[in-house]
């Protein structure tokens, strides 16, 4: 493999979709020119922001008083803002996350003996496994989410009263209508997106530091056992020693930059899913007690919904347990 393969396969997809956003921090790219927003990060993030978050929190305040479609509005608006905000923070933090990536790359470059690539491939298929699951919730997320809006827009093309996916003001008049709808399904599909891909990366370097610190422990432990079994001298003792010491102390450096990075967007993931986990229940709940005719789309939808909520945060948990225990 070389190094481009490997990050593939430790990334997967979300190296596409962070490259594909703006915001993947390439150690190739030149730091000036890395400064300097994307103009994809900018699109998608006033996307996100100003079509379907702002509009939803608009209509959160207009619903006062109807808790029912304050509950689905500040759910979409809640998901939405968490996207922005996971999008915002990995731009910012791009020129720290940068030496990270460096050092993955390296890693793989670097690795002569069999049984450090082999630990580093098992860490990395738990990681693309994660990633794989988190993937398919938001693929199915997304479909089900277009199916449903696009129904319901060929559905009322020929009506006098059009709604749009996030209601704004009561816009009608062609093609600004439809040129409207079609950015705000662009604004949820990159919602749904920003929060997979981000969700993966994370993880994944995580999950990265995890096998560096395998190896570290099974070079100590060889270490050991050569000096006993006498087959290196004492003065090569404490040099591996040093390098290994080194090392940890690299490692540990590259989990606090992690934790640096990302701790507040945990805090926010994790305060936000609660909040979606409840306000998804309550619309779950009403349509089962008002025996509401929900279209069989929508159930569907909601049901990946769930799944990729839930995802998203068992991917966050199992990596810092994953590091704790390590």
């Amino acid at each position: 493999m070389n190094v481009n393969k490997d990050l593939n396969y430790a990334f997967t997809l979300s190296r596409k979709w962070l490259w594909l956003f703006g915001i993947w921090p390439d150690p190739d790219i030149p730091l000036s020119e890395f400064r300097r927003p994307s103009i994809r990060f900018i699109i998608v993030t006033c996307t996100v922001f100003l079509y379907v978050s702002a509009p939803q929190m608009m209509n959160v305040i207009r619903a006062w008083g109807d808790v029912s479609r304050m509950v689905e509005n500040f759910a979409s608006a809640n998901f939405s803002f968490l996207a922005a905000c996971k999008l915002v923070v990995t731009w910012y933090h791009g020129e720290t996350l940068r030496p990270l990536v460096a050092s993955i790359m390296s890693d793989w470059m670097t690795s002569t003996n069999n049984w450090e690539r082999n630990t580093m491939l098992k860490i990395a298929r738990r990681g693309r496994s994660l990633s794989f699951r988190c993937c398919m919730a938001a693929v199915g997320t997304i479909i089900f989410y277009l199916s449903f809006h696009l129904i319901r827009f060929f559905k009322t093309i020929h009506q006098p009263r059009r709604h749009l996916v996030y209601r704004l003001e009561n816009i009608q008049r062609s093609p600004i209508y439809e040129i409207l709808y079609f950015i705000q399904l662009s604004g949820g599909t990159y919602s749904v997106l920003a929060n997979y891909s981000v969700d993966s990366f994370v993880s994944i370097l995580v999950l990265h530091v995890c096998a560096q610190l395998i190896n570290l422990r099974t070079t100590l432990d060889n270490l050991v056992n050569e000096l006993a079994s006498k087959s290196i001298s004492s003065s090569r003792f404490r040099e591996g020693l040093i390098a290994i010491v080194v090392r940890h102390e690299h490692l540990i450096r590259n989990a606090k930059t992690i934790d640096g990075c990302y701790s507040s967007v945990l805090f926010v993931h994790v305060f936000a899913a609660t909040f979606q986990m409840c306000f998804i229940t309550f619309q779950v709940f009403t349509i089962i007690t008002d025996t509401l005719k929900v279209p069989v789309v929508r159930v569907i939808f909601l049901s990946f919904y769930i799944a990729l909520v839930l995802t998203n945060m068992y991917i966050y948990c199992y990596s810092a347990e994953r590091l704790m225990t390590e």
